[in-house]
């Protein structure tokens, strides 16, 4: 909205020409997010209070975890009210990615809010029905792999992925990549949703997976900056860049609520909404790939999950008796049963993400 409103006058002064620059939009964006959220966090926090809006702490989650049952949920809503505002204002609103990540915000928003007002408010326990859940991602997934996929009329420019390490290699998948995106944006959503089991996990990592998304946006929306890296030019790709930069500061503004003891839970709300804006984001800048490496945790809080089940129901079905592979999945409350505070878990969960992103950025250089 700045953007259409004082863009224009800078035929009047000069001044104003500084907001058609990325760099700038997006410190504005980042400082906006965050001072919404850490203005709006604290009547958020009565108001869910006030409704009793509490989480309800499953019998299956670690003994100790008892302790956070009665605090507020939901704080997924000033996050995305923070993102979104940020970006209506520091935004090229013309923009057809950002309005891919509208939609994607609102939709899967909506989603993970029914989710949580059943729990929360309407105190049933199961909230919506994990068949809706999937069936909700699963549309809101195949509504916009069709509108990149027919976005172009060189489908071979949309459908293929560049391969991390090596230089000007792609992954083309043809119309495979409606099906296989779908199954991507689901799954991401899904993974993130799990992470966020203690306080500040999902909100720290998420920042630098954002962080590596927001970096290579950057990169590929600057022609001069692609071309030297051997990197694919996306035009439209630094508008994200002014998004990301306010998902970092409403994740950061989150963060003083959210961190241990957290004062707000994410909720489906937000976990759910902000695992889908990250894949949606990876998939329009064509770095599906890059972004499992920097966010591998994600995947790893997965495939815990995935084992614990698979192998409990194959002994179960061989010897009568199920057997774990952890004491408990996701495999962050494993660390937890071994007796680790969940503070350090919390810490070095942040420190292994800073490592993936590391890992991550370095591939930009090697293609």
């Amino acid at each position: 909205m700045l953007y259409h409103l004082l863009y224009p006058l800078s035929k009047y002064s000069i001044v104003f020409n500084v907001f058609r620059y990325i760099t700038f939009r997006s410190i504005g964006a980042f400082v906006t997010a965050l001072l919404f959220v850490l203005l709006a966090g604290p009547p958020l926090v009565k108001f869910l209070k006030g409704q009793s809006a509490v989480e309800l702490i499953d019998e299956d989650k670690p003994k100790r975890h008892k302790a956070k049952e009665g605090t507020p949920t939901m704080g997924g809503l000033i996050i995305l009210f923070g993102l979104l505002i940020a970006s209506l204002l520091w935004n090229d609103l013309t923009n057809r990615p950002i309005l891919m990540m509208y939609l994607t915000a609102v939709w899967l928003g909506v989603l993970g809010f029914l989710d949580d007002y059943l729990k929360n408010f309407l105190k049933i326990s199961k909230g919506l029905l994990p068949k809706y859940k999937i069936w909700g991602q699963i549309g809101v997934g195949l509504f916009l792999t069709l509108a990149i996929y027919f976005s172009t009329n060189v489908v071979d420019n949309v459908t293929q992925i560049q391969i991390p390490f090596l230089k000007n290699t792609y992954l083309q998948l043809g119309w495979m990549f409606i099906p296989i995106m779908v199954i991507y944006i689901t799954g991401i959503s899904n993974a993130v949703n799990l992470t966020d089991g203690l306080d500040g996990l999902a909100a720290g990592v998420m920042i630098f997976s954002a962080l590596g998304l927001g970096i290579m946006s950057y990169l590929k929306g600057n022609y001069v900056i692609a071309n030297y890296l051997k990197l694919e030019f996306i035009p439209t790709a630094g508008e994200l860049t002014v998004f990301i930069a306010g998902l970092i500061g409403a994740l950061i503004g989150f963060l003083w609520f959210n961190a241990y003891p957290a004062e707000v839970f994410m909720g489906d709300t937000g976990s759910l909404t902000l695992g889908g804006i990250l894949a949606v984001l990876s998939i329009l800048l064509k770095e599906q790939i890059f972004f499992l490496i920097i966010g591998f945790l994600f995947i790893a809080e997965t495939l815990s999950v995935i084992i614990q089940r698979t192998h409990f129901r194959y002994t179960k079905k061989k010897y009568g008796t199920g057997k774990r592979v952890f004491l408990c999945a996701p495999i962050h409350h494993h660390f937890e049963m071994k007796g680790m505070h969940e503070s350090k878990i919390v810490i070095r969960f942040w420190i292994v993400a800073t490592l993936l992103l590391a890992i991550g950025l370095s591939t930009i250089k090697l293609r």
